[in-house]
């Protein structure tokens, strides 16, 4: 019998402690030890040695751990885990800036070590389902793919605005799903929570193969809203990232006659299908993913290479809601954003 991959966890924020519930229960692998500077406060690691310091998670032996820290420190706690030769679960995003990212790219590279990326959308039964679909031709050509992010403001963030930590999912789901990267994108966004960073971006975008996209994120709205909306030749998906659901709105294919029913619904609007698809927690698959790859069964993760050009698309929105202009992403930066 193999003996189970020993893994650790940084960081006992929110997330960090869903990654603890789940390691712990995850076959094939041992929750040995987690690390945070100002201790368990809400007991989430039940019965697991606390540390403080990720030198102190190191002397447990581990083999893999998740950073779930702040966003500023992910470099530098992936650069320790890299020297130190063990794989690692980086929430996203990956680095505070693309640079940051490439480093940590050629660390774990040069290391022959494993390093993922906790896009966890990539896992949502919805967009699975939806991108499946896709594969085979069910929409035909798309024309736009537009998503809608937006909620109250959440306390806990508070190294980065909601294009680093929110707009991220859209620009990794959509550039996943349509297997295309950007090309360029376009921004407006503002500040009204009265921190540096802004909490609300409107941002337009074209991938390189033509498909013009839509992401509106805030911090603002007094309710939560995660939705993707794929229109093509035969209509449009719409994936409900909160419940999972996946809907088509196929285009119709009767005439109407009626005059004043035709012109108020339009003359390709048929009928609605939701369909029935397994559902998992998509953090439990984010795991499971990880672990294979560690042990070399499957390659399907989101890769650190795959979060640094989100992170580069990220950087340039920023800048086109800075400047007011379109910002052109650079070739380098966007080849392999599809796979």
């Amino acid at each position: 019998m193999t003996a189970p991959l020993r893994a650790g966890v940084i960081g006992l924020g929110m997330m960090g402690r869903h990654h603890a519930r789940v390691l712990r229960g995850l076959d094939g692998v041992e929750l040995v030890a987690v690390a945070d500077a100002a201790g368990d406060r809400m007991s989430a690691a039940q019965g697991v040695p606390v540390v403080g310091s990720v030198d102190e998670l190191l002397e447990f032996g581990i083999d893999m751990a998740v950073i779930a820290t702040p966003t500023a420190t992910h470099e530098e706690l992936g650069l320790r885990l890299a020297a130190a030769g063990v794989h690692a679960l980086i929430e996203k995003p990956v680095a505070v800036d693309a640079t940051a990212a490439a480093r940590l790219v050629d660390a774990f590279e040069a290391a022959g070590l494993v390093g993922a990326v906790g896009h966890i959308e990539r896992y949502n039964a919805a967009l699975q389902a939806l991108r499946s679909r896709l594969d085979v031709g069910e929409l035909g050509d798309v024309f736009q793919i537009a998503t809608r992010r937006q909620g109250p403001f959440p306390h806990r963030v508070a190294d980065v605005g909601v294009v680093k930590d929110l707009a991220t999912h859209d620009i990794d789901a959509t550039s996943w799903i349509a297997r295309s990267a950007y090309a360029s994108v376009s921004a407006q966004s503002c500040t009204k929570s009265g921190r540096p960073h802004e909490d609300l971006v409107s941002v337009s975008g074209r991938l390189e193969d033509g498909t013009v996209t839509s992401h509106l994120v805030n911090w603002l709205t007094p309710f939560k809203e995660r939705v993707l909306v794929v229109t093509g030749v035969r209509g449009a998906f719409v994936a409900d990232m909160l419940t999972a659901d996946l809907t088509f709105h196929e285009n119709g294919t009767v005439q109407t006659d009626w005059e004043q029913v035709s012109a108020f619904r339009g003359v390709a609007e048929g009928a609605s299908t939701r369909f029935a698809i397994p559902k998992r927690e998509p953090l439990v698959l984010e795991h499971e993913a990880f672990r294979d790859a560690v042990l070399g069964r499957r390659d399907d993760i989101v890769t650190l290479a795959d979060g640094m050009r989100t992170v580069a698309v990220a950087d340039q929105v920023i800048a086109s809601a800075r400047t007011g202009n379109t910002a052109y992403i650079r070739p380098t930066a966007a080849q392999g954003a599809a796979a």
